[in-house]
Parts: C-alpha cells; sequence; structure tokens
C-alpha cells in the first residue's frame, strides 16, 4: 500500500485492555502519528469510556495535534472533534425511546431464557449509550480476566445475538467485546463509521490503515477489512505500539500527509 495517509485504531484488546485506560507509551505513539497523519479511534464503547480511556491520558497535548485525532464511539454513531479547547460532539445517530424499550426488553428475557443473565456482576448489565444498547454480561467494570473466561469460544454471545435478533428485526445485533452483544440502528457496525470518516475527511479507504484484534469474519473490526481498507492484525496494546513503532519512521521518512478537511 502506499504510505497512508490516517490510521485508525480499534480500542478494548487493541489500544489497551477491555475498558482500562491506554498505556502511557500508547499515548505518546498515538500523539507520535499525529504529527505526521490523521489518527481515528474506533470501538463499540461509549463517550465517557472514549475520555477516560484516552482523552484523558492525552494529557495537555498541542491543540494542533488533537485537532488530528478523529473520536468515534458507539461504531461511529457518534462522532466527536477537538474543536480547539476539547472534543466536542460533531453529530450523533441515537436510537428512538421505542427503538431502546425493545431492545432492553430483547435482552433481558432472552438473556434470562438463555441462562446467560449473571447474578453477581461488576456494574451493570445493560447499557443505554444513546445511539447504541449495550449488553455486558459481568457488568461494565468486570475484571479482564473474569471476561476472557466468560465466554472463550464466542458460543454464548452467538446464541444470545441470534435470540436477540429475531425478536428486533429492525435492529442491527452483534457480537461486541468478549462478553457483550452491540445493538444500534439497522445497517450500523464499523463500516459505518469509517464510512463516514472518509466522507468527512475527504481520505479514501485505500489510504487508511486500521489495527484490531477482531478482524477475522465474523468479528467486530471485520467490517472495516470488508470495505478494502488495509488491515493489520494485532494481539493486545502491546503488539500495537511494536507495529506503531516499525511504522513511524516510515512515515517520517515519507513527504507529510496532507491536513483532513
Amino acid at each position: 500500500m502506499t504510505t497512508p495517509r490516517l490510521v485508525a485504531f480499534d480500542l478494548d484488546d487493541t489500544l489497551a485492555p477491555s475498558k482500562a485506560a491506554i498505556d502511557a507509551r500508547i499515548a505518546e505513539l498515538l500523539l507520535a502519528l499525529a504529527r505526521r497523519v490523521e489518527v481515528a479511534i474506533i470501538s463499540g464503547g461509549n463517550e465517557e469510556q472514549f475520555r477516560t480511556q484516552v482523552v484523558a491520558r492525552l494529557g495537555d497535548a498541542d491543540t494542533e495535534l488533537l485537532q488530528r485525532i478523529h473520536l468515534l464511539p458507539t461504531c461511529g454513531t457518534r462522532y466527536l472533534r477537538h474543536d480547539g479547547s476539547g472534543f466536542s460532539l460533531v453529530y450523533a445517530r441515537d436510537l428512538s425511546e421505542q427503538q431502546k424499550t425493545a431492545a432492553l426488553s430483547a435482552l433481558e428475557e432472552e438473556a434470562r431464557r438463555l441462562g446467560l443473565w449473571e447474578s453477581e456482576t461488576w456494574g451493570p448489565i445493560l447499557e443505554d449509550r444513546g445511539s447504541q444498547i449495550t449488553f455486558s454480561a459481568l457488568g461494565q467494570k468486570a475484571p479482564h480476566d473474569a471476561k476472557k473466561a466468560w465466554d472463550p469460544d464466542g458460543s454464548r454471545r452467538a446464541a444470545l445475538r441470534d435470540a436477540v435478533a429475531s425478536r428486533v428485526p429492525d435492529l442491527e445485533v452483534r457480537s461486541g467485546g468478549s462478553t457483550s452483544i452491540d445493538i444500534t440502528r439497522a445497517g450500523i457496525d464499523k463500516a459505518y463509521g469509517m464510512t463516514e470518516l472518509a466522507e468527512r475527511t475527504g481520505i479514501p479507504f485505500a489510504e487508511m490503515l486500521f489495527f484490531g484484534d477482531r478482524l477475522d469474519e465474523g468479528g467486530n473490526d471485520y467490517p472495516v477489512k470488508a470495505l478494502g481498507v488495509p488491515c493489520v492484525a494485532v494481539d493486545g496494546w502491546e503488539d500495537t505500539a511494536d507495529h506503531l513503532d516499525a511504522l513511524l519512521p516510515v512515515l517520517e521518512a515519507a513527504p507529510a500527509a496532507p491536513r483532513a478537511r
């Protein structure tokens, strides 16, 4: 591929352990990357998670660098850009109240029927993220090891996803993280957010590069690959950091990419 003009990332298990703040090494690499190209982060996580996991770790970085970072919570149904004083909302594609009620009811009822509604959790199981309803089997604050052990082969999430999808046929139901199911408007996945990003920045897919931990067919990063965006599969944030250590010298040797519009 040609030298990318934009480098995009999944968040959980790509830039940081699930729900955890990015490491100082990743923060430094993201800012170094932003000196050369546009940077984007897209995830099923909500806006608050982006602010605590990423924004809070960027410190007092230069405003010019922060303006080259694009944040797309809930698979791009929300879009945040730095306006000179902070990251502010550009758009939100929220669900209607009727859609939210139907999604929440279907998730709880089907999880209980399948024996997947846990009695001991770390925080709420269901969350209204405005543009996305999320089921987290062990709660939003469950430790990483417990989440990994809950559904290692994905069969529990697949059963719940299929059961809920039949209840809300007008909505998109998909497996999210290691214990989660996400529900959005129909046709919403990471391809939606990346398409919005391409339209708003004027950068075509062929001039992007995406890093994700679930690029296998059926994984929640696969829709980005299916768009034709060049992709790099990673296994954890340390792997991503190592790839960026190799990529940055290549970018520094190339002419600086023009700013996104």
